[in-house]
């Protein structure tokens, strides 16, 4: 087991995944059963039950499952080639920027305008902010200056958003920014799924690509560059596939944290400490926790609903705490 990993975690995984994503089609303010659901599914009449479930349940399914599934990759994916396990997609600007773009079509006006220029500004901040991270990093490969230049990106991004908000044209312009910021999957339409999932795909494409190489940087640059990759490409490939993956799914979500963090840290033994194991793991175990989260906001606050965002952050804040304590007494 310490060698191979537990055979099977994906099943469970994959499963777990399946009773999240069902959950979440079932449960919510309207109380529909099993059959009402499946036959909306299937047969797609125009009764309100159907429109429930086939344009308000089903998106949220989805991009529940989608973002999660992003978050979960990315997380494992820069925690191998930065070899920490403290390393999180909000950690090279790619998050901030993403709520930075979208932000500012609320500031802007545009948010009201048409519905799609939320997620069109976020993935332009996400753009925008990776190529500031690669500008500021160089051409090396060492992580320490990748690192830095994430803090540097992101609390400039930090900074213009708390001005934005200090600027907004109205208390209730504010209060609208404040709230999307929090993160949640409410209220989406298909409209957010069709332009968003196609960057999470080529995100998720570029990043589960790069396992044979995140394996062979566990033995040291040297020896990777020995066995023939090229860490340059690599670090090139793990940064736009997480900007490409996470802006998009900022952009119709939100921040929403520490599922990158935990989920990758939680599955890392049950795959013997392998990267390019832990990646599929990882975006099924961050989708089944995205969902999960999604169904608890409904049931313990079904009058006014708790944000994604807020409840991920009181889950993952203190598992954060207890990994550097946990850190801290691994060291000599």
């Amino acid at each position: 087991m310490q060698r191979e990993g537990w055979p099977y975690l994906l099943p469970l995984l994959g499963f777990a995944t399946f009773l999240a994503f069902g959950a979440s089609l079932l449960i919510g303010p309207a109380a529909i059963g099993f059959r009402e659901t499946l036959s909306a599914l299937l047969l797609g009449d125009v009764e309100m039950t159907a429109i429930i479930v086939r344009e308000v349940r089903l998106p949220r399914a989805i991009l529940g499952l989608a973002i999660g599934a992003t978050l979960g990759l990315a997380g494992a994916a820069l925690q191998g080639f930065l070899r920490n396990p403290l390393a999180e997609p909000g950690l090279i600007g790619v998050s901030a920027s993403a709520a930075l773009g979208a932000v500012l079509m609320f500031y802007t006006g545009l948010a009201a305008l048409f519905a799609l220029a939320l997620p069109l500004g976020g993935m332009a901040g996400a753009c925008i902010g990776v190529l500031l991270v690669q500008a500021l990093a160089g051409r090396g490969v060492s992580p320490v200056t990748l690192i830095l230049a994430g803090v540097a990106v992101t609390s400039f991004a930090g900074a213009l958003t708390s001005l934005t908000l200090n600027l907004a044209p109205n208390p209730f312009a504010a209060l609208e920014i404040v709230f999307w910021l929090m993160g949640s999957l409410a209220d989406r339409s298909f409209e957010h799924v069709w332009l968003s999932l196609p960057f999470m795909v080529a995100g998720w494409l570029l990043l589960m690509s790069a396992g044979r190489q995140l394996d062979a940087l566990t033995l040291g640059e040297d020896s990777a560059r020995t066995m023939g990759f090229n860490l340059g490409a690599l670090r090139h490939q793990v940064v736009f596939g997480t900007a490409l993956s996470v802006g998009a799914a900022t952009s119709v979500a939100g921040a929403i944290g520490f599922v990158g963090l935990v989920v990758p840290h939680l599955l890392r033994p049950l795959v013997a400490h392998r990267p390019s194991a832990l990646l599929l793991a990882s975006a099924l175990g961050g989708a089944a926790l995205t969902l999960t989260a999604d169904v608890a906001v409904r049931v313990l606050f079904p009058g006014r609903e708790m944000k994604l965002g807020v409840l991920m952050a009181l889950i993952g804040a203190p598992f954060f705490l207890f990994l550097l304590l946990r850190l801290r007494r691994q060291l000599p």
